[in-house]
């Protein structure tokens, strides 16, 4: 769109017009990189947006949403968007504490009392936070199901009783509010804390209160409705150089707070609009959440940049509430990853530039989950490279 309107410009006689933009420059070294890294990798397919002002400045469907029917990626493909989804779950937290019916520093224990039989030999339960655990600072291990090496393990726990047996045989695995570890199970006792006080499924509440204020009506958790079946992508992985089909249409159970969502392109562009805000419709955003519980979530609680779990995060890496903050020497990064069943997912923001990215692929590169494979795969590599665009705008 930018070049577009330099390529006018200078026909109406404004030869500056003529220079490519730093913004253009890179925006145009993303596409290359995102096209070459793709081919060389074997990604089946993935979309990018760029979003500023409330609009959609830059928008690209590459590759395929299912590799043997060969149906191609556009702006009616859903994706499933991982951990994105924890994001949603902070924003309900704080949509709670708004109303009144939460403070931040309540112990988790008076919400989901069944976390009183977790073994913490650091102390008493009632000392772990609801700001702790959005900040993954809370104790808890990082995997809600430890077992999800072997085969015959259902995709994730399907109820709260099953999470709920486990618990006695859980340990606190450090002193909260001491460092970071990013915990699942830690989101998933946020979500209890939702329908509890709400009284409404998860789902149910977080439809109602984020994304149908949003317009975000493609969107959905785990199992696909009927209507938007053609449009769901399949997912893959790339092992020992071969692509794998993973499972398709998976269910993620009780632990949806954690990682539910599925949604096409356009509207993850709304939530992305809505999380930077524009003076035109802060109005009706404030409905959502109002500015300055957005920054609140935003300002950093504790370092992360020992734990490499979220691929995209570096050593200046720090923790807000249930996001994550880094900065360069000129630009505040805020965002989120997403990694589940093949897919792999960005929500980078810029709020100070006005820029927001969304990157998704339906195909994971890495082999093995460690901090050395997860720094190294194409899609990080890819994702790391939006960074440039707002870089260039900071200029």
């Amino acid at each position: 769109m930018l070049r577009w309107i330099a390529a006018a410009l200078l026909l109406m006689g404004c030869p500056a017009a003529a220079e490519e933009s730093g913004f253009d420059t890179a925006l145009r070294n993303f596409r290359e990189l995102h096209r070459a890294e793709m081919r060389r990798s074997g990604i089946v397919g993935s979309s990018f947006y760029v979003v500023r002002g409330g609009q959609t400045v830059a928008a690209d469907h590459l590759g395929e949403q299912d590799a043997d029917a060969h149906i191609p990626v556009d702006a009616a493909t859903i994706y499933h968007w991982a951990s994105i989804t924890k994001t949603m779950t902070g924003i309900a937290i704080m949509q709670l504490r708004d109303r009144g019916l939460l403070s931040l520093d309540d112990p988790i224990v008076r919400y989901v009392p069944e976390l009183a039989a977790v073994h913490n030999p650091y102390g008493d339960m009632g000392a772990i936070t609801l700001r702790q655990l959005m900040s993954h600072s809370a104790g808890f291990r990082s995997g809600t199901w430890p077992w999800r090496d072997h085969d015959w393990q259902p995709f994730e726990p399907r109820g709260w009783a099953q999470l709920a047996a486990m618990l006695p045989y859980t340990q606190v695995e450090f002193k909260p509010g001491t460092r970071f570890s990013y915990s699942n199970p830690g989101i998933v006792y946020l979500g209890q804390v939702i329908e509890r006080l709400s009284g409404e499924d998860y789902e149910v509440y977080i439809d109602k209160n984020i994304l149908k204020p949003l317009a975000m009506h493609q969107s959905y958790f785990d199992r696909t409705p009927p209507h938007l079946l053609p449009h769901r992508s399949h997912s893959y992985y790339i092992k020992d150089g071969r692509r794998v089909a993973a499972p398709f249409d998976v269910d993620t159970g009780v632990t949806v707070s954690n990682g539910g969502l599925n949604a096409p392109m356009p509207d993850m562009a709304k939530y992305a609009a809505f999380l930077l805000g524009d003076p035109a419709r802060n109005a009706d955003y404030d409905l959502v959440l109002k500015r300055s519980s957005l920054e609140e979530m935003w300002t950093p609680q504790i370092a992360a940049g020992d734990d490499f779990t979220q691929g995209r995060m570096a050593r200046t890496t720090e923790s807000g509430l249930t996001f994550f903050i880094d900065r360069s020497a000129a630009v505040r990064f805020v965002g989120h990853n997403g990694d589940q069943n093949g897919f792999r997912a960005y929500l980078s923001l810029c709020p100070d530039q006005g820029l927001g990215s969304l990157l998704v692929f339906n195909t994971e590169t890495r082999g093995v989950q460690n901090s050395a494979a997860n720094r190294n795969t194409a899609e990080s590599r890819i994702a790391l490279a939006t960074d440039g665009l707002c870089e260039a705008l900071a200029k």
